[in-house]
């Protein structure tokens, strides 16, 4: 009988006989280890991979401050499969805590696709906080659901330095007589926004911060 052709050093047979490639093999292997990795890991992983970009010179960010570091989130999360993973993570995060909510928002635009994300993968009520009252028919500050007493409320946002946007938006859901449950960013640039919603005694969780990007944090002055 003539001997077996020996497989090529690129190929790799399996526990069911079945030849592959290498690249086959790594990709089934990395195909498994992202099966048991939480949400909030594999955002984390899109964040550093699609956020994240390192400029060669500093620019001023919304809270006024200079960074060379720049994050993108909503170039990042621009594809559905992308922003579910992130909406997804947020679900999961203030479920385990224990929050129920009925309705998820926050200022315009950074909180819209995460607020219109979360209520489509939890099936909940989404509302936008606009900057400034509308000029026009009903002057709303709020679109979307109209929240009031009663309402528990899921404010979100993207990135954070100072938290200008969140509390603004923070400001105008209480008004309204919603109650607030907890308080989700993607990314925490600083640390004055934690220590301000732990002194306010409101459960804040940020996705990542700027230790999880490994990059400095935003300092003002």
């Amino acid at each position: 009988m003539a001997d077996l052709p020996l497989q090529p050093n690129n190929l790799k047979e399996n526990d069911s006989g079945v030849v592959m490639t290498q690249t086959t093999v790594h990709a089934l292997e990395s195909a498994h280890c992202e099966q048991h990795l939480t949400a909030r890991q594999k955002l984390l992983e899109i964040l550093r991979d699609k956020a994240l970009r390192e400029l060669p010179e500093p620019i001023q960010l919304a809270s006024g401050a200079f960074s060379s570091h720049f994050i993108d989130c909503k170039e990042a999360l621009a594809a559905w499969r992308d922003l579910r993973v992130a909406c997804e993570a947020f679900v999961e995060t203030v479920t385990a805590e224990g929050h129920w909510f009925n309705a998820v928002g926050g200022l315009t635009m950074g909180a819209d696709a995460l607020a219109v994300g979360v209520a489509a993968v939890c099936d909940r009520s989404w509302f936008s906080v606009r900057k400034e009252p509308k000029n026009r028919g009903t002057r709303r500050l709020i679109e979307g659901a109209q929240i009031g007493p009663g309402d528990r409320v899921l404010l979100v946002d993207d990135v954070v330095t100072t938290g200008g946007s969140i509390f603004q938006a923070f400001d105008v859901i209480e008004k309204e007589g919603a109650e607030i449950v907890a308080v989700v960013t993607l990314v925490d640039r600083g640390d004055s926004v934690k220590l301000q919603f732990e002194e306010m005694d409101v459960d804040y969780f940020p996705m990542a911060t700027y230790k999880d990007l490994k990059i400095p944090p935003v300092c003002l002055g």
